[in-house]
């Protein structure tokens, strides 16, 4: 389905823009190809690299196809919204509408703007994320928890993308929050253990006081989930399979839980269970759920989660488009949102797949999560 929808959007360029161009056919069916391929590239990568979700291509090529594509998906949404303005504007000024609709120098323009674009967000995509820094109140949080602090990480995407370089950066911003406990909620790698053995050795590094927790994404079961497991406990990184850990701060406790990832569905690898993770548990104690995706919110809240943590949306990536993304999220894609009793935070995320490098007022973030307490009290 993807690749169809890549596809729509490369014809609609192309008799938007391409067909009326003033050459000859054979220099617009050059060009049409030209955008065909770009918008199907992530096929081409699946047979000459291994697989669409981490080509071992070279990061040069990666990253000037992530311009060109991220290009195409612009200019769609430009040419969209340009088009639709001029069917509305048409029947009061038909000399805007016309305008809008078919003069070839404002199509050009939107191309021109397009490109730069894209260049512009493919460099938000791979820079190191910024710290954001957000402060919770959850009223079930004993004083002597109130100022807690948690980092979060999400979407690393580990890849010829984002390798050694940006991981070892991301680890020392992290650490450099001294955090009371880093959480990194799934798709931390794309690739193969052996592949990706040098890119994911910095979090070896990552340090707080009560340890380094982390749950699966949907990415990791794409690529040898179970080779993964091994190698993510070597790591020093303590994984949540439907399970919880109970952590003693200041003689009070704080549960912290993770679950697994749907897309374990479909390689015979347990689905995530709330009541499973929270088993044992005790009622009175505070709960986080580690969750990859920022759905079933109300049945998790229903389950006693205070605080939901989850990633999977990297914020949508590009303004306006991130409505689609929310869509497909259950209307979650950004920011802190009040489900019932329970409070969840939606990462805009720390890296992304390498298969759409490109944030456009969208961006990535290293998140630091100061834990208040207050009764009576929710969403800040």
């Amino acid at each position: 389905m993807f690749h169809v929808f890549t596809g729509i959007i490369a014809l609609y360029v192309i008799a938007r823009v391409v067909l009326p161009l003033p050459w000859g056919w054979t220099a617009k069916v050059l060009l049409a190809v030209i955008l065909l391929l770009i918008a199907e590239h992530h096929l081409i990568s699946r047979t000459l690299y291994g697989s669409m979700a981490s080509p071992e291509a070279p990061t040069t090529v990666i990253i000037m196809l992530g311009w060109a594509f991220g290009a195409v998906l612009v200019l769609a949404m430009l040419l969209f919204i340009s088009d639709i303005a001029g069917l509305l504007s048409y029947p009061f000024s038909a000399r805007l509408g016309q305008a809008l609709l078919s003069t070839p120098a404002w199509r050009y323009g939107l191309a021109v703007s397009a490109l730069i674009l894209a260049g512009i967000g493919v460099w938000e995509a791979i820079r190191v994320p910024r710290i954001k820094t957000i402060e919770v109140v959850m009223p079930r949080l004993p004083q002597e928890l109130d100022g807690f602090r948690v980092v979060q990480l999400t979407d690393l995407h580990a890849s010829k993308l984002l390798q050694t370089p940006w991981m070892e950066a991301v680890v020392a911003k992290t650490n450099a929050l001294n955090p009371d406990l880093t959480v990194i909620t799934g798709d931390l790698v794309d690739g193969t253990p052996e592949a990706r053995d040098a890119d994911m050795k910095p979090l070896q590094k990552l340090t707080a006081r009560y340890g380094v927790l982390a749950i699966p994404g949907n990415h990791e079961y794409y690529v040898d989930y179970l080779s993964w497991l091994p190698a993510f406990d070597k790591l020093g990184l303590h994984m949540l399979l439907n399970q919880h850990v109970t952590i003693e701060h200041e003689g009070r406790k704080l549960v912290v839980a993770g679950i697994t990832d749907r897309a374990a569905a479909v390689f015979g690898q347990p689905l995530p269970d709330v009541a499973a993770a929270l088993d044992g548990a005790s009622n009175d104690d505070p709960v986080i759920l580690l969750s990859h995706r920022p759905v079933s919110a109300v049945d998790n809240a229903n389950a006693g989660v205070d605080l939901q943590l989850s990633g999977h949306t990297h914020g949508g990536q590009i303004l306006g488009a991130h409505l689609l993304t929310q869509w497909a999220n259950e209307g979650f894609v950004s920011g802190l949102y009040q489900v019932n009793s329970m409070l969840m935070y939606v990462s805009n995320g720390t890296g992304l797949w390498s298969g759409l490098p490109i944030r456009l007022g969208r961006p990535s973030e290293i998140t630091q999560i100061i834990l208040r307490s207050g009764a009576g009290e929710s969403l800040p």
